[in-house]
């Protein structure tokens, strides 16, 4: 095994052409340079110099174990930086878990900011609805997710929140529906029609039944998808009514999207972290970028 040591002691040989300038520049002595080389021979089974006197010089062996020497000891010192850098909180990996939606509007863009600002923070990221277990288990640093009923309180001293924004919902009928004819809905008017919704235990899930409540009537649910674009589909299928986060509705058709013209549900993201973890270098990164791209595209 070489002492990567022993390897910087011959390099500055070569840089520096004698044994004094070398332990000049090491500040080693010369004695303590000769005995290093002597060690690295000893070490590669090849004699490294040629010694005539108080002179010596680097034999072919030598000439090509400073080659080998240079890569060596540029990655130790690129280790040294990086480990530097990882534990001034300037550099590692940062786990978010998002919903799709979020991750298309917020986290990803992100990520691309911060090659920029921070090149030495790498973003992993889960898709997630319920991303707080995982945040309080963990998994993950950061969760981007939705407040709503079932959701850890707002006082539980267990995490910190940021705000990063809210949206409506709004109601998306099918072809033909009697209320199409209107510029917008009363969410009481849908009592009456088949819903589709997210799936049991998804946040929206909780949202819709909770606002339909609030009016009054519990909605039928007929058809359940966690994708919004698959429920606008079989909302267009005839398979009910839906209601779908305003960011969620890219490629619904227009005609057929209802604002809800009272108290609309609305769904407020903010970003999660574990308390005593919210002035971490890396995570205020993250969140900066977050941040920054909610003002780009919300």
């Amino acid at each position: 095994m070489i002492d990567p040591r022993r390897l910087r002691v011959l390099r500055a040989l070569a840089d520096h052409g004698t044994v004094t300038a070398a332990g000049q520049a090491l500040h080693l002595t010369p004695s303590a340079v000769s005995q290093q080389l002597a060690a690295l021979e000893s070490e590669v089974g090849q004699d490294l110099l040629h010694r005539k006197g108080r002179r010596v010089w680097l034999t072919a062996a030598g000439e090509l174990l400073v080659e080998h020497a240079t890569a060596v000891i540029a990655e130790l010192d690129r280790a040294e930086a990086r480990l530097a850098a990882y534990a001034a909180g300037e550099t590692g990996r940062v786990r978010v878990a998002a919903f799709a939606s979020a991750i298309t509007q917020v986290v990803a863009p992100a990520i691309v900011a911060l090659r920029a600002s921070a090149p030495g923070v790498s973003v992993v990221v889960h898709d997630a609805e319920r991303s707080l277990p995982m945040l309080l288990d963990g998994e993950i640093d950061i969760a981007v997710t939705v407040e709503y009923w079932a959701s850890a309180n707002e006082d539980d001293q267990r995490i910190v929140r940021t705000p990063l924004y809210a949206e409506p919902f709004d109601a998306v009928l099918p072809p033909g529906h009697r209320l199409t004819d209107r510029a917008e809905v009363n969410l009481s008017d849908l009592a009456a029609d088949d819903w589709v919704a997210p799936l049991p235990g998804n946040p929206c899930r909780d949202v819709l039944v909770v606002a339909c409540e609030g009016v009054g009537f519990t909605p039928r649910i007929t058809h359940t998808s966690d994708d919004f674009h698959a429920e606008a589909a079989l909302v267009a299928a005839g398979g009910g009514v839906a209601l779908i986060p305003r960011t969620a509705l890219a490629g619904v058709e227009p005609a057929r999207v209802r604002p809800i013209a009272v108290d609309p549900p609305t769904r407020r993201v903010f970003a999660a972290v574990r308390r005593g973890r919210e002035d971490h270098p890396l995570i205020l990164a993250v969140q900066s970028a977050l941040g920054e791209a909610v003002t780009q595209s919300c």
